[in-house]
């Protein structure tokens, strides 16, 4: 059908039309492509097994047991290829985290899970970008905006999405006593083709003296951009480059991850009253808990999720909460959102 498409005088017409198709094309070829290796892959070790098992050949064996377990991390990345087909699961993402009320306790909780993030990024190959940063009178961040460019990174962190609870003794705290922090999460898709106008009109934009760390000029300049969509008073800021344009383009873009999240809560909620659900959305329920003291555990309150390697996750580790939200949908009515305290954590 794509092809079919790619075929006709009249799809070259619209060149961003034709970007997207191309690139879907590919994507659909390079899953195609990877099944076919999948099933040769099986194949060719099911032959070997045969082979081995005739002639007790535990060397042989071995290789096998290898082979299946690679096959099988290869299968589980192509199930998740598959879960991960919403609109713009394949494109980048919009990372923005906000310290909860506390103080320095939430500030530094939010630069954890910065840390944590830019780590998960890391070790996906994902490409990074902190665009704009307030941080807090003693430590941390109040709020962070991390551009994540990479292939499904909007598919990955939407997982992330909602509030994150930390238990833990505190370091800012003399007397050493235990301390709950929370930290929301929100993750917008990178759209650059979305249907939705944005009226000169309806844009405040400001520029002033950036207030992260110096060099290069950054902070000396009024080249940090501040966009404000009047109707929905919905903001963006970008602060990280030297050049006004260059952050008044990327501020754009966060602008338009925000605006079709918003009018995409605003279609969701419409339909849920339309077919008698009074549940409100979800964008603000506690989804995980990382519990430090008295005991080790990060608790998902969506999936039931949990390890006790706290340190592993705080490095990065977070594939299999991400994996066990994609694969699993709790029933309706159930969990956290839905009104329901979680007792263990």
């Amino acid at each position: 059908m794509l092809e079919e498409q790619t075929g006709t005088a009249e799809f070259w017409g619209d060149q961003e039309k034709a970007q997207r198709v191309l690139k879907e094309q590919s994507t659909l070829r390079q899953m195609l492509d990877e099944h076919a290796a999948l099933v040769k892959a099986a194949e060719e070790e099911r032959l070997l097994l045969g082979m081995a098992a005739e002639e007790q050949d535990t060397e042989t064996l071995r290789e096998v047991e290898e082979g299946l377990a690679d096959l099988a991390t290869r299968v589980r990345s192509q199930e998740l290829q598959t879960v991960l087909s919403g609109e713009y699961d394949a494109g980048n993402a919009i990372l923005s985290i906000n310290a909860g009320a506390g103080g320095t306790e939430s500030q530094d909780w939010a630069q954890m899970l910065l840390r944590m993030y830019l780590r998960w990024a890391e070790g996906k190959k994902l490409k990074t970008d902190v665009i704009d940063s307030l941080e807090g009178e003693e430590a941390g961040v109040k709020n962070v905006t991390v551009t994540v460019d990479g292939p499904y990174a909007y598919g990955y962190l939407r997982a992330e999405i909602g509030v994150h609870r930390l238990v833990r003794i505190s370091p800012f705290d003399a007397n050493k006593r235990r301390h709950t922090s929370f930290a929301s999460v929100f993750v917008y898709p990178e759209v650059d083709d979305i249907d939705i106008t944005i009226e000169e009109k309806d844009l405040r934009i400001d520029v002033y003296r950036s207030t992260g760390h110096g060099g290069q000029s950054v902070n000396t300049t009024d080249s940090a951009v501040r966009i404000t969509h009047l109707p929905t008073g919905i903001v963006a800021t970008c602060q990280d480059e030297k050049s006004q344009h260059k952050n008044k383009a990327k501020a754009m873009k966060v602008l338009r991850g925000r605006l079709y999240d918003y009018y995409k809560a605003q279609r969701d909620e419409e339909l849920s009253k339309l077919e008698g659900n009074k549940q409100a959305i979800a964008w603000g329920s506690q989804i995980r808990s990382y519990v430090l003291a008295p005991y080790q555990l990060v608790k998902d309150h969506r999936t039931g999720e949990e390890t006790g390697n706290v340190s592993a996750v705080l490095d990065g580790d977070l594939d299999r909460f991400i994996e066990a939200y994609l694969f699993f949908r709790p029933p309706e009515g159930t969990g956290p959102a839905a009104g329901k305290e979680t007792k263990d954590v």
